[in-house]
């Protein structure tokens, strides 16, 4: 079997980075440039810095990426790019750098939906099997995907408002805690008590989250105890609020493996490194007899690597996209 060589470009928000994937599954060269603490300093990311970052980095990271895997653009097979969602200055710089290689290089150009590319981060592990139901959880989603056979996404819910990784950095700020957020509150809340009184969010029977009321009720809570001059105990709202979340997620994909009659789960986005949520799918998949797929922390925060897994078997089943491909800040994944 031919080897094939993809290289990826991830842009979408505040990571500048390139891969370079064999057949889908093996990692050959990834480089990942953060702006973490660039933007830690406004407490969360700035679009138009952002954007300006992935211009002043965007060739040094490519030409990196090549020279760790000890190859040249001659032997890659074609080029793999987020188009979105995203934020659109940061999509369009990837996007553009994509559309220069494959042209200058008369490479096969392959668009790659950013969620696809979370989900595709667990076959960088071992092969996924399917049928499957994924769950993303991120900054920017929330979202359960059917699978039936590879490249084929079938949305079964998704948030109607905040984004759960949103709503830990909201909540956080509430709690005083730096940006990013969603880490600190994790790590506190496995040192504190389940204490204060708020509400599991859209507890139905749909497959839809919303994060908004739980971020509000967070908020509320703050302010009057500050009001009574009382102290909030930190670690035990953070546990708390943990709780609330992880139990609205986990009841929700728990009920779409039973109903979808699916024995595989995969876990994906920069959400799924949470222990919590980790912890509690852990042991409810041993419970019900559940393959469980988490990747490493590396592949669920944004990263390249994802996208060439997922450009990949979008190569193979012949998807391409020629010069006026463009950048989308919103896209339903199908």
């Amino acid at each position: 079997m031919k080897q094939v060589y993809i290289l990826a470009i991830e842009s979408s928000c505040d990571e500048t980075s390139v891969s370079i994937i064999r057949n889908g599954k093996d990692e050959i060269a990834t480089v990942v440039l953060t702006q973490m603490d660039i933007h830690a300093t406004f407490g969360g990311v700035v679009p138009e810095v952002a954007s300006r970052h992935h211009i002043e980095n965007i060739t040094m990271v490519i030409e990196e990426c090549l020279t760790k895997a000890s190859m040249t653009m001659e032997e890659i097979d074609a080029i793999a790019v987020t188009y979105g969602p995203g934020l659109i200055g940061s999509l369009l710089i990837g996007v553009q750098a994509a559309k220069t290689l494959a042209y200058i290089y008369q490479k096969p150009l392959i668009p790659v939906h950013h969620i696809a590319g979370h989900i595709y981060a667990n076959n960088l592990v071992k092969q996924m099997e399917f049928p499957l139901i994924a769950l993303v959880v991120s900054g920017g989603h929330t979202d359960l995907i059917y699978m039936k056979e590879d490249y084929s996404f079938e949305h079964i819910g998704g948030t109607l408002d905040d984004a759960v990784g949103e709503c830990y950095d909201k909540a956080a700020r509430v709690m005083n805690l730096a940006y990013p957020g969603g880490p600190k509150v994790d790590k506190l809340a496995h040192t504190g008590t389940d204490t204060y009184h708020l509400p599991i969010p859209l507890d139905d029977d749909s497959y839809d989250f919303s994060f908004s009321g739980l971020k509000s009720a967070v908020i509320n809570l703050s302010h009057n105890e500050k009001q009574r001059g009382n102290e909030i105990n930190v670690a035990n709202l953070a546990c708390s609020f943990q709780n609330r979340v992880v139990d609205i997620l986990t009841k929700k994909t728990m009920k779409a493996l039973k109903e979808y009659q699916v024995s595989n789960l995969i876990v994906a986005g920069g959400v799924a490194a949470n222990k919590g949520l980790r912890e509690r799918l852990e042991a409810l998949c041993q419970e019900e007899n559940i393959n469980l797929s988490i990747p490493p922390i590396q592949y669920c925060t944004d990263n390249a690597a994802m996208i060439g897994a997922a450009g990949y078997f979008a190569y193979q089943l012949g998807r391409r996209a020629d010069l006026t491909l463009n950048a989308k800040a919103s896209e339903r994944l199908n």
